[in-house]
């Protein structure tokens, strides 16, 4: 459910602080933990290393991410990848597969020129 219209969108008061102290150009990164605050207008063109719980991670702040949650472009969780057995061995048989074509690569030797 999204917010109220007449609340209007929720930027954490800190935040907005620090933003209106620094500079766009000059001001680094602004360390936050408010993953929940709505990117407003006025921090277009900052970035920001917004929290995931590990480290932060920093986010270059563009027009297209107004009105998009800060949390939305730090993940929380890393994907390792799926599968086991099956897929171990699909991962052997492509590399095999790129090594012989490198070795035929290398063994083919180039074309001499033809001469009239």
């Amino acid at each position: 459910m999204s917010r109220s219209l007449k609340k209007g969108p929720y930027v954490d008061v800190k935040l907005m602080k620090k933003v209106s102290l620094a500079k766009p150009g000059t001001a680094g990164v602004i360390k936050t933990w408010a993953r929940r605050s709505q990117i407003a207008p006025e921090m277009v063109g900052y970035t920001f290393g917004v929290h995931n719980g590990k480290q932060h991670v920093e986010v270059l702040v563009s027009e297209d991410m107004v009105g998009h949650r800060l949390g939305e472009f730090s993940p929380t969780k890393k994907f390792v990848r799926h599968g086991g057995k099956m897929q171990k061995e699909l991962e052997q048989k492509r590399q095999q597969a790129e090594i012989a074509a490198a070795k035929a690569a290398k063994a083919a030797p180039a074309a001499p020129a033809k001469k009239k």
